[in-house]
């Protein structure tokens, strides 16, 4: 009797472990663990070499719950009738084989998972030659399972989680560029161009005298637009630098540079413009209709300050 009491307590036992198994194993998404293993966090590649077949894993520990609950229930017979049987085998099962076991192995999966590896492997060994078969045919018919992916919005909502609830894992200044580096790809240049009746820029004819260099000063641009009123368009940027130690009396467009002066439309993507002028190696941006007359300009610092989401002063 005390022989088939034990074996019932370990069948039961069996039975909780395997259920706690299959729930935390599968709360561990195979994406997840292979970046806690790039990350080179432990455990996680012990997890994922059992988790990564997936279905195999799954006909295993169903197998062994429900061969486990099966074999209890014949023992439990042998020692009661079978409406007593069925009272204790419905308690058993209730509170040790599945409320403590899906209640606990989920907190602490990872770890979990690792040490209980060993038995996991068992049992595979054990039922291969039925779960494998079953196993084949999911596979065949549900394919591989599929890495979990987030939207934009999704993403944004765990960074705002984790800086609400994170204790410090990420701060507000963490979360706000974050927001801002997953949102400035949906804005167009049209969104934060500066229009032209808002530009500071010189005639492409304006001498560079002192009235002109304190103007330029007062202002504080580091970058200004020459128009030719003629042609009516930019024609070049002046680079406020280019001013120090220049000869007086000079022109605007004479120092100006066409180097990097590039021209985009209102509906250019922000993070398009952005590739755009780190590879052009230029700070300002001219925003043209199709006739190529200035309808504003962007610059690099209005990009950032979209993603930052703060104010950058350029008038340096």
């Amino acid at each position: 009797m005390l022989f088939n009491i034990f074996i019932i307590l370990l069948l039961v036992a069996l039975a909780g472990t395997m259920a706690g198994l299959t729930l935390a194993l599968f709360s561990l998404k195979i994406s997840t663990l292979e970046r806690k293993v790039r990350m080179g966090e432990p455990y996680a590649e012990t997890v994922l070499k059992i988790r990564e077949k997936s279905n195999l894993l799954l006909c295993t520990l169903l197998l062994g719950n429900v061969a486990s609950y099966t074999a209890m229930t014949v023992f439990l017979d042998s020692l009661t009738t079978s409406v007593i049987t069925g009272l204790v085998a419905t308690a058993l099962i209730f509170i040790f084989g599945e409320i403590l076991p899906q209640a606990i192995f989920p907190r602490y999966a990872l770890l979990i998972g690792a040490k209980l590896s060993w038995l996991v492997w068992v049992l595979i060994v054990l039922f291969y030659p039925v779960s494998a078969p079953i196993a084949w045919l999911l596979d065949k018919m549900l394919g591989k399972e599929p890495p979990v992916l987030w939207s934009k919005e999704e993403l944004g909502e765990i960074i705002k989680y984790h800086e609400d609830l994170g204790n410090g894992i990420i701060d507000e200044d963490e979360e706000r560029i974050i927001l801002g580096a997953l949102t400035f790809s949906e804005m167009k240049v049209a969104d934060i161009m500066i229009p032209q009746k808002d530009v500071f820029y010189l005639d492409a004819k304006t001498v560079i005298d002192e009235r002109i260099l304190k103007e330029i000063k007062a202002k504080g641009f580091s970058r200004i637009p020459v128009y030719d009123t003629d042609a009516q368009k930019v024609v070049g940027v002046l680079n406020a630098k280019s001013l120090i130690g220049a000869v007086p009396a000079l022109k605007a467009v004479q120092l100006c540079s066409t180097t990097h002066l590039i021209k985009v439309d209102q509906s250019m993507m922000l993070d398009n413009l952005l590739s755009l002028l780190i590879h052009r190696k230029s700070h300002l941006a001219l925003v043209v209709d199709k006739s190529d007359h200035m309808v504003g300009v962007v610059t690099l610092e209005d990009i950032m300050e979209e993603i930052l989401k703060t104010e950058i002063d350029d008038k340096s």
